[in-house]
Formats: structure tokens, C-alpha cells, sequence
């Protein structure tokens, strides 16, 4: 008897599915139980007013995301019980034919399978990032988008994706037909090739594709900026003002770049919420993920993930019962990567979870080192404001958090800034 691996995926998926739907409930309930006040140690600086209507906001999003969450859930088991992989395989053949593309074709068919792939995904997300946008961002002030700057992005957003992912794949399979039974090792050194080459082009590329830097105006912030990177030795070479504020009220700073060329980016919105010194403060937080090689602690996790991941898909690339359960008569190369996703989530999931506990504990220790420069009073109010114009959730469920959050709760960072070194 075969192994079944339709029953096997689908019993994952919805396990998954279950799990995260059961934190979202308890995060839902917690927004929802009007007996939990500000936190003792916000109570001068955040009122019941801001509160309530953050945990409003925070209650809109987390019903939205059960209506989206569940919808998403039944379009990946209807697409796994009615057999529609394999119909989008064969679109993509019948678009390539009528192309007058024949012969030896898997590469083209791969690429023009991702294509149509994306393009139905982001047709039917249309709905939903549609009413998340000009309903609930609207509803709490956020929204800053009209409607063709929404369409301009979204036909942006999949042009450039397509663009990117058909030299991917291309790479991808050819490596693997060339590679041999140890293809593994070199498609994770192609995609590290890859996602190196992202990070170097996507602040002078990519990203002004979709939002105007400007050079920061000569000023004390610029001076002051330029002191503290001066101090730590930070090789900074540039710093813009983003036009973020023409989507969202939402705030944000972060810094890019290799090697020796460093680039600051503040939002617009930021500068206009934060003195000069909070600015810097939160500046400060970002240098200390520069200073404890945050980022490259981070990219060396995920390229562990990453090889675990093609190197137990070798075992699976030639598995004929696996291609047979989802309705496939060949066994083309990309279907099997894309079947084996859906095997891997429950340790895609674990590692998302072990990642997420990672980067707070970076967060932690960005904090501590702005902190030791100083900071720590001027990021702890940096910090509050930030939430209160966010409307950041101050009262986030544990388990919850512990599986989702990337950054630990707000009382949590101020509380650890507080403590006597």
C-alpha cells in the first residue's frame, strides 16, 4: 500500500492550522476582557482611553485575520483534494503551447506554473488586504493609501516577484538536473548567492521602486546622527527620510547595506513623532544589532534551514507515490519542491518558532547597548510613543507572543532598560 501522502499533508496542514487558531483565540479573548488596565508600569504615560482603543484595534485585527486565516486554510485544501496543482501544470503547458514553446520544456513550464501560482494567490488575497487597508487602517487613522497607489503596488509587487523568481527557478532546476544525487549543497550555495545579491540591491533597487529617499536635510538630527556612528564606528554612508507616510501613519527606522556601505533610513512619520533624542535612542537600539552581528547570526539560521531543507528534499525529488497522491502522471522537479513545503511546515513551523525566540533575545541585547551608550531613558519614551501611535498591544497573551512575536512585548523591553546593571 502506498504511503498517503494527501491524508498525511492535509493532517498536518489543519493540525498546524488548529494550533495557531487556538493562540489567536486566546489573544483574542485577552483584547477582549475589560478587567486588563493599562500596566502598572505605564499608567503615567499610556491612559484607559489609548488602551481601549488600542485593545480595539488589536480585537478588529485578530477577527479579521480568523476570517482571512480561514479562508486561506480551505483554498490550500480544496486545492490539494480537488487536484488543481495539477490543472495549473497543465495551463502552464497550453500557455506555453500557444506561445509556440514545444519541446524539452520543464524549466519554462516550472516558471510559468509559479507565475500563474502567484498570480491566482494574489487575486484572491485581493478582498482581504482591500478591507484590512481602507476598512481597518482607516477605522484607527492609518491609512494613507489611495486606491491606485493600492493597485499600482499590488501589479508592482507581482511584476517584480515574477521577474525575480523566473531566474530562480530556472537556476534551481538546472543545478538540481546537473547536480546529481548531491544537488542539495550547491542549490543552498546558489540561494545563498542569491539572497546575499537580494540584501546588496534591494536599497538601491528595489526599494525606491517603491517609496522616494531623500538625503536628510543638514541639521542637529543629522550632526547628532553622524556623532553616534562616529562613536561606535559604524561606517555609515548615507542617511534618507522615506516617504512613508503616504501608506501609513506607521512609523519605523532600520539601517541596510554590506561590508562598508551603511545606509540609515528613517520614516517620515518618525521624525515628526520623536525628538532628536529619541530618534537617535532607537538609532542606538538599531547599531546594537549591527554591533552583535545580529544580522549575520540571523542569515547563518536561516541557511542551516535552508540546507535542511534541500537536503531532505533530495530524498523526495524521486519519489513517484509522492507526485501519484496529488493527482501528477510525471514527476516534474518544481511540483516536488512545492509538495515538499507542505510536508516540511511542521518543521518549518518549529524553526519559525526557534527564530522568533532568536531575534527577541537580539532585541534584548540591542536594548542593553543603547543603553550602555546612554540612551536607555531616551529609548524607553522612544519606545512608549512608538507603541502608543502604533496602538501596540501592552497586554499580549504569553503563549501567543512566544510563538508570533518577533519582538518581546512592550512592559517586558522596558522593564529589562529598567534593571540596574
Amino acid at each position: 500500500m502506498p504511503f498517503p501522502y494527501k491524508s498525511v499533508v492535509l493532517g498536518l496542514s489543519w493540525s498546524i492550522y488548529g494550533f495557531e487558531q487556538y493562540l489567536a483565540y486566546r489573544q483574542h479573548i485577552r483584547l477582549a476582557n475589560p478587567s486588563l488596565g493599562v500596566p502598572a508600569l505605564l499608567k503615567e504615560e499610556i491612559s484607559e482611553e489609548e488602551h481601549t482603543k488600542s485593545k480595539a484595534y488589536g480585537r478588529d485585527k485578530s477577527t479579521f485575520e480568523f476570517a482571512s486565516n480561514l479562508f486561506g486554510q480551505l483554498v490550500t485544501t480544496a486545492t490539494l483534494v480537488l487536484d488543481w496543482m495539477p490543472l495549473y501544470w497543465a495551463v502552464s503547458a497550453t500557455f506555453l503551447e500557444a506561445c509556440g514553446l514545444t519541446g524539452e520544456r520543464e524549466i519554462l513550464q516550472s516558471i510559468a506554473f509559479v507565475v500563474i501560482s502567484s498570480a491566482v494567490s494574489s487575486i484572491l488575497d485581493v478582498p482581504f488586504s482591500l478591507y484590512k487597508q481602507f476598512v481597518i487602517e482607516e477605522r484607527y487613522g492609518f491609512n494613507k493609501m489611495s486606491i491606485g497607489l493600492y493597485v499600482s503596488d499590488k501589479l508592482k509587487t507581482f511584476v517584480l516577484t515574477s521577474v525575480i523568481a523566473a531566474p530562480v527557478v530556472a537556476g534551481i532546476l538546472q543545478i538540481i538536473k546537473w547536480g546529481g544525487d548531491n544537488f542539495f549543497f550547491y542549490v543552498w550555495l546558489f540561494m545563498l548567492t542569491f539572497q546575499i545579491t537580494m540584501i546588496l540591491l534591494f536599497p538601491t533597487v528595489i526599494a525606491p521602486l517603491f517609496n522616494k529617499f531623500t538625503p536628510l536635510e543638514e541639521g542637529k538630527l543629522k550632526s547628532m546622527i553622524g556623532d553616534l556612528a562616529a562613536r561606535v564606528q559604524f561606517p555609515l554612508t548615507k542617511v534618507f527620510v522615506i516617504d512613508g507616510s503616504k501608506r501609513s501613519s506607521h512609523s519605523n527606522a532600520y539601517f541596510t547595506g554590506l561590508f562598508k556601505d551603511k545606509r540609515i533610513v528613517l520614516f517620515d512619520t518618525l521624525l515628526q513623532q520623536m525628538t532628536n533624542q529619541e530618534i537617535c535612542a532607537v538609532l542606538a537600539h538599531e547599531l546594537g544589532h549591527w554591533s552583535s552581528s545580529h544580522i549575520f547570526r540571523t542569515l547563518l539560521l536561516s541557511q542551516i534551514q535552508l540546507f535542511s531543507i534541500f537536503y531532505t528534499f533530495s530524498h523526495f525529488v524521486k519519489s513517484q507515490p509522492m507526485y501519484r497522491a496529488f493527482g501528477f502522471q510525471t514527476e516534474p522537479v518544481m511540483i516536488g519542491l512545492v509538495l515538499f513545503t507542505y510536508l516540511y511546515q511542521p518543521m518549518d513551523s518549529i524553526f519559525s518558532f526557534l527564530m522568533h525566540y532568536v531575534s527577541r533575545v537580539h532585541e534584548f541585547q540591542a536594548d542593553a547597548y543603547a543603553k550602555k551608550l546612554g540612551y536607555g531613558e531616551d529609548l524607553k519614551s522612544g519606545l512608549i510613543k512608538l507603541n502608543k501611535k502604533n496602538l501596540g498591544n501592552l497586554i499580549p497573551d504569553s503563549w501567543y507572543s512566544a510563538y508570533h512575536y518577533s519582538h518581546p512585548p512592550l512592559v517586558e523591553r522596558l522593564g529589562a532598560i529598567g534593571k540596574t546593571e
